[in-house]
């Protein structure tokens, strides 16, 4: 996780501190990108806190930390979950240019629920614009990741795949929402493994390329098997060689 531990924002679900980050650390993106190539990873997944105090969210310095990456780690398959950066364009353009393999991006929820379980500067809509953006500046494979179990109906589920599709997402991740504290918003409902076999058959009828579906998914779930899986499929994609996957 990029740009410290503390988030600007205070998402409901999420077990991150909520406060004033420290300042940017110059040397994490040589830093990172040493260790993933030390660790000699098939595939990487590189995520970070919102850093809404940064005039560009922190674009620019996670652009750096992937750049980084494909210097020390060319093999390295690299896969970004990254903010929305305020749905600002040219933030999302420089992580395109930086040519990570994958870039997702989260809605989370369904839309009636997004302002219950996002802080308050996410936004359903923007996530899609976000998703869009990026496709349009050219991102190769795109993913977004929604949980259950915090009170969406199951054709609220099925409107919000059909979205991600429309915003021309690649690959769907759809698991179980877990409460890490009592302080974070409350589970609802603990899914039935055959609700999620649903949800997969249907994303999978809705054209995306790969859908993981069950109660211990999350957004990186098996990723590095996942995207091979699925570029393979397509017949598209980079090909890495030796290695693990992280």
């Amino acid at each position: 996780m990029l740009m410290g531990d503390v988030c600007t924002r205070g998402c409901r679900f999420c077990a991150v501190t909520s406060g004033r980050p420290r300042p940017l650390d110059p040397e994490e993106p040589e830093n990172l990108a040493r260790a993933i190539g030390e660790l000699d990873l098939t595939y990487a997944v590189i995520t970070s806190v919102d850093r809404d105090d940064l005039p560009d969210g922190g674009a620019s310095h996670f652009a750096a930390c992937i750049r980084a990456v494909r210097k020390y780690a060319p093999e390295t398959l690299v896969e970004v979950l990254i903010p929305d950066f305020l749905g600002d364009e040219d933030a999302l353009r420089l992580i395109v240019e930086s040519e990570p393999d994958v870039v997702a991006h989260n809605v989370e929820t369904v839309a009636r629920l997004t302002a219950s379980v996002r802080d308050a500067r996410c936004g359903y809509d923007l996530s899609l614009r976000v998703l869009r953006t990026l496709k349009e500046a050219g991102a190769g494979h795109t993913k977004s990741s929604i949980m259950t179990g915090l009170g969406e109906r199951e054709e609220e589920v099925l409107a919000a795949m059909s979205d991600l599709r429309d915003a021309r997402v690649d690959i769907l991740t759809l698991g179980q929402y877990l409460r890490p504290s009592l302080r974070h918003v409350a589970v609802t409902e603990y899914v039935h493994p055959d609700q999620f076999e649903r949800y997969r058959e249907a994303g999978e009828k809705l054209g995306f390329l790969y859908v993981a579906s069950g109660p211990l998914v999350r957004s990186s779930y098996r990723a590095g098997e996942l995207f091979l899986e699925g570029a393979l499929r397509e017949g598209g994609g980079r090909q890495a060689e030796g290695g693990s996957s992280s």
